[in-house]
């Protein structure tokens, strides 16, 4: 389990904007505390991120630039991928020997093999694709609203759908996901914060803040984009960002002055 401080009860009142929609809910926000990390290429528009072993993947977007890497527990890169076509890739998960590899606004998503990496297939996407992860031996994918959407292991349709709120009022903007468990973690476009979302209620149980480091990649490296891109690699996880300089691994704690 990552580092939290569980006696403690204090509850602060969270003012997440998203664009114009401004979500209030009476939640715990911890803040992440930054433990190690590892390089990361400042040209790599980040939109997936997962740990598998020692293995590290990570896919990224633009139209004409989109690719998937493999890369070692340094951060280095051993193997990748391109998408082909004009295609903004989007994100990425894997049961067993199958990955699956969303498109932004193609309406189709990539399936591939993992090992050897290639690509096999695709599969219609009614809307767009963000982020993907893997929940009860399903695929969980989010498409920019607040409601995520439970695909089929074997032909990608969609079995259930699960609406996102905090406090009663739904989190739009959701984009890449990592599921632990019962527990997903959530990226909100255009926010330093993680929302955690129980499953299956899809309720917003606490905000993780990473805003105080956010704003200074962005002031030290002006490319630097959105906090995007959390996996889980048993321990802690990772986070980071569109064309951020680093990988951080991260545990959190709360406090009532992390907004």
């Amino acid at each position: 389990m990552l580092k939290s401080t569980p006696n403690i009860q204090h509850k602060i009142l969270v003012i997440l904007i998203i664009g114009a929609q401004i979500t209030f809910a009476a939640l715990p926000v911890y803040k992440i505390k930054v433990i190690d990390s590892i390089p990361h290429s400042e040209t790599r528009f980040t939109q997936g991120l997962f740990w598998d072993g020692d293995e590290l993947w990570e896919s990224t977007g633009l139209e004409g630039k989109s690719k998937i890497y493999r890369m070692n527990k340094k951060g280095e890169t051993f193997d990748s991928l391109a998408m082909p076509g004009f295609h903004f890739g989007e994100g990425i998960a894997k049961i067993g020997n199958k990955m699956l590899w969303l498109t932004w606004r193609s309406n189709i998503g990539f399936v591939l093999s993992q090992k050897p990496l290639r690509i096999l297939g695709t599969f219609p996407i009614a809307g767009e694709g963000w982020g993907l992860s893997v929940w009860q031996g399903n695929w969980i994918m989010s498409n920019g609203s607040s409601t995520l959407s439970v695909l089929s292991f074997r032909d990608m349709k969609v079995i259930k759908t699960i609406d996102v709120k905090a406090g009663g009022v739904p989190v739009s903007r959701l984009n890449e996901l990592e599921v632990v468990g019962d527990t997903l973690y959530a990226n909100v476009w255009h926010s330093d914060s993680i929302a955690v979302i129980s499953l299956p209620s899809g309720n917003v149980v606490k905000w993780l803040d990473f805003s105080e480091r956010a704003k200074n990649i962005r002031k030290k490296h002006p490319n630097a984009e959105v906090l995007n891109g959390t996996a889980f690699d048993g321990k802690n996880l990772w986070i980071t960002g569109k064309n951020w300089p680093w990988i951080y691994r991260v545990s959190y704690y709360i406090t009532p002055n992390a907004r």
